[in-house]
């Protein structure tokens, strides 16, 4: 068996062949839909109630949702890396950032990049390309692990502070 050469010489007047661009209607629904997304979560965020007798509250706010109580905290007894995140959501969308801050400030800086997306989102929808970025991949890679970075940081900074205050 030969196997097939590496490179297929073109004729003289023969042109390579490109690419075909990408599909500039599937990134705009794309766009679209990830900012419908977020404007659904700071919805529900809106909806939900942080406080409870004037306080702030640190976490279990997605109780209110129907949602069970987090089974990491329940046979550990401690709080997992995401526990406070709805409320931090919550806090952030009525302006208490101070306390959003509080509850879970990976949760507050999810929920400022998912601000700062919508209007990035649209005008990149608007304009057919990515608006300051050459390519999404790498940025978006960067961006969640950061976040998780961060999130994890602010978990075992949280659970040396528990194991502290004991």
């Amino acid at each position: 068996m030969v196997p097939p050469p590496l490179l297929l010489e073109l004729a003289e007047d023969e042109e390579p062949l490109a690419a075909p661009p990408p599909s500039q209607r599937g990134v705009r629904i794309a766009l679209v839909g990830i900012g419908a997304g977020w404007l659904a979560v700071f919805a529900v965020a809106a909806w939900l109630n942080p406080y409870r007798d004037g306080q702030p509250l640190r976490d279990e706010t997605h109780r209110q949702l129907g949602l069970p109580e987090c089974n990491f905290k329940r046979f550990t007894r401690l709080p997992c890396p995401s526990c406070g995140m709805t409320t931090s959501f919550a806090l952030l969308v009525r302006g208490d950032f101070a306390n959003s801050l509080r509850a879970n400030f990976a949760g507050t800086l999810l929920a400022v990049i998912g601000m700062l997306y919508i209007p990035w989102g649209l005008a990149s929808m608007w304009l057919g390309r990515w608006l300051w970025v050459r390519k999404l991949e790498p940025w978006l890679i960067r961006l969640v692990f950061a976040w998780v970075a961060v999130m994890l940081m602010r978990w075992a900074a949280l659970l040396a502070w528990m194991r502290f205050v004991e």
